[in-house]
């Protein structure tokens, strides 16, 4: 599944593309990848022009000018594509990218008036686009579950500590990885951010000290901010439509470095499993 980084580049990407873009049609071939109600499609997505493209977690964020949102969840195997005078797409790495579409994959296709088209491909339908009012979209079941944004103003270190510590019994590896603790990080970037601020994954939340979780804190915003700078990370299921991948991990101070040298002790660095995860660490820096 894309990461927090990953989704930001999408985002940006598509945002440069659709807004001011003018529904023309909706067509879908699968109710559980568009869960909507026809006459609300009709009334409030159709003849709509799109005004925003956010990002809340990993859930796309597309604003209409009828006060509505469409919620896009690529989850494990979804794909963007957008089609007009250039192409464009980011997501899972198969043949939808690149070849003509719809095909065989593609679950929702939007048309905009100008004759271009915005696809949602997936191949094992995990992944969905709901419409909802955006006066709504907060009250979703997902959104509400869902922690605050690391890369938000409003993460200070209070918040980031009152958060974790919610989860004073568990591994600190496991809690940042909670999508109710903290939105976006996933594997590779929790990794990278404990290596950083020298805690083993492993390591329980509440024998944890506040100073190091301010700089456990800082970590996981400065892995995220370089992520986004490098286009996310070369994981296997993420590139985009011209096959690119984003190059974080070409940066990356221990994700998929084991049996290589630490870069700051020269430790062969080790890979476990924690939180159900492999995990990568250095036995010197990272002491459990």
């Amino acid at each position: 599944m894309p990461e927090l980084p990953e989704v930001e580049t999408v985002k940006r990407g598509l945002e440069k593309l659709v807004i001011t873009k003018v529904i023309k049609a909706i067509d879908n071939d699968n109710p559980k990848s568009f869960p909507n109600d026809p006459h609300a499609v009709q009334q409030f997505a159709i003849g709509s022009s799109i005004v925003s493209v956010s990002r809340r977690a990993k859930v796309l964020l597309i604003g209409l000018s009828t006060d509505y949102t469409l919620m896009v969840h690529l989850r494990m195997t979804g794909q963007l594509v957008y089609v007009g005078s250039e192409r464009w797409g980011a997501g899972h790495p198969n043949e939808s990218l690149v070849n003509a579409l719809p095909d065989k994959s593609t679950h929702v296709m939007i048309e905009f008036s100008d004759g271009s088209h915005l696809y949602f491909n997936d191949q094992r339908k995990f992944g969905w686009v709901k419409l909802l009012p955006t006066a709504l979209v907060p009250q979703d079941p997902f959104m509400q579950k869902v922690g605050p944004e690391p890369l938000e103003p409003e993460f200070s270190d209070e918040v980031f500590i009152n958060r974790i510590r919610r989860r004073k019994g568990t591994s600190v590896k496991a809690a940042i990885l909670d999508q109710t603790v903290l939105a976006g990080v996933g594997n590779i970037y929790a990794d990278e951010s404990l290596w950083g601020a020298n805690i083993h994954p492993s390591a329980i939340v509440g024998d944890l000290t506040d100073t190091q979780l301010r700089l456990l804190k800082k970590e996981i915003v400065y892995v995220l901010k370089l992520s986004i700078e490098k286009g996310g990370s070369t994981d296997r299921n993420y590139v985009d439509a011209e096959g690119k991948k984003g190059n974080y991990i070409d940066f990356a101070r221990v994700f998929r470095r084991e049996g290589l040298d630490c870069p700051r002790c020269s430790t062969i660095i080790e890979k476990s499993r924690v939180a159900g995860r492999g995990t990568h660490t250095c036995p010197s820096c990272q002491k459990k």
